[in-house]
């Protein structure tokens, strides 16, 4: 069995180590490009969703170097992801690519489902050995989580630019070449030590903006046209709503035993006004989260989705109406394989400047 799986963000580096911790063999498709975009395109429906192209061109790049096992995530509620895999595979099965599609469903209390599909691709291994891969998986899922953290509070703030990206992924190659949990995190102490060696300037105070939408919209730096690398050159400290081990964490680990997260019930209680009800996806939590980011005194808020996303084009309905209830400018991009990162570029550079104009007024009328 050759496995492989989608990116998205840096969802490869833990996967990649609880599998081969497994004994399984492991085919990492290279990262989204222009190339494998290309073949999603072409193979998949015109409007479906861009991620669901993004992966299958991963799928196919995987298939040909030799992967024949796929390793897919399912989806529940009102949104097209829960779809994926079922279309994935019959494309798959036109094109003659013989590649076996394992779903992990999110439990939603039934853990013996889950447990079933992972049994399959575990073998004979004991408990003992799958908890112990899970546990390096998990480290590095936080390691990851981490240094991407503190990356976005140093790059506006770095001293020559481009400084902390290379920094970030040399963190990231330290953390992704850690064998066992104790190196994990000694990996991440590198890490975090490069990044803060970063010199800096001095009385900068950035603007702040949160970011909310799609989970692979945010986390996916190809499908999102690096838009974290580019607001933190231009000068803004981003936060992101949701990060790889908050999704591991709610919709695998918490999901399977019905419990709910404090933020998750904060993020619930934030929307309430606006957004009563789950719209699939990830649309209560744009809301709500905004909503959040308005409260903590952000700056700003940019909502990132693909074309024709239904939860988030509902959120993106109510979005004007908490931008001007709680006084926070909001900026929705929508993205797809005709985006082009000069149009972009542009409209984030005239929203950071809006957003530093914003801050300047807004303290001299005080």
């Amino acid at each position: 069995m050759k496995v492989t799986f989608p990116h998205m963000g840096n969802l490869y580096i833990p996967v990649r180590a609880i599998l081969q911790e497994l004994g399984l063999e492991v085919v990492v498709p290279p990262l989204p490009s222009k190339n494998s975009l290309n073949f999603g395109v072409k193979h998949s429906p015109e409007f479906a969703c861009f991620p669901l192209k993004v992966n299958l061109g991963d799928f196919i790049e995987a298939h040909h170097r030799g992967a024949d096992t796929v390793i897919m995530a399912g989806g529940i509620g009102p949104c097209r992801f829960g779809y994926y895999a079922e279309v994935q595979r019959e494309i798959l099965r036109d094109l003659g690519y013989e590649l076996e599609m394992v779903v992990l469903e999110p439990p939603r209390g039934h853990l013996g489902e889950l447990l079933e599909k992972i049994r399959r691709l575990t073998g004979k291994r004991s408990l003992r050995q799958v908890w112990a891969a899970l546990q390096l998986g998990w480290e590095k899922f936080l390691a990851v989580d981490e240094v991407e953290r503190l990356s976005h509070r140093v790059r506006p703030r770095e001293g020559r630019r481009g400084s902390t990206t290379a920094a970030y992924r040399q963190a990231l190659a330290l953390i992704d070449q850690a064998g066992d949990i104790q190196e994990t995190r000694s990996a991440l102490a590198r890490g975090e030590e490069i990044l803060n060696n970063i010199p800096r300037k001095s009385g900068v105070s950035p603007v702040r903006i949160g970011l909310v939408g799609e989970i692979f919209m945010l986390l996916e730096p190809f499908a999102n046209l690096h838009l974290e690398e580019a607001l933190g050159e231009l000068g803004a400290e981003v936060e992101r709503s949701l990060y790889l081990s908050d999704w591991i964490k709610t919709h695998l680990f918490l999901d399977a035993l019905r419990w709910k997260k404090k933020k998750e019930s904060r993020v619930a209680e934030a929307a309430a006004p606006y957004l009563r009800h789950f719209v699939g996806g990830d649309g209560l939590d744009s809301v709500g989260n905004t909503v959040l980011y308005a409260q903590q005194g952000f700056d700003g808020v940019i909502q990132l989705m693909p074309f024709t996303c239904m939860p988030e084009i509902v959120a993106q309905s109510i979005l004007p109406r908490v931008s001007q209830e709680k006084n926070i400018p909001v900026l929705t991009l929508i993205l797809d394989e005709q985006s082009g990162e000069a149009g972009i570029r542009t409209r984030l550079e005239a929203f950071v400047d809006l957003l530093e104009r914003r801050r300047t007024a807004l303290a001299q009328e005080e």
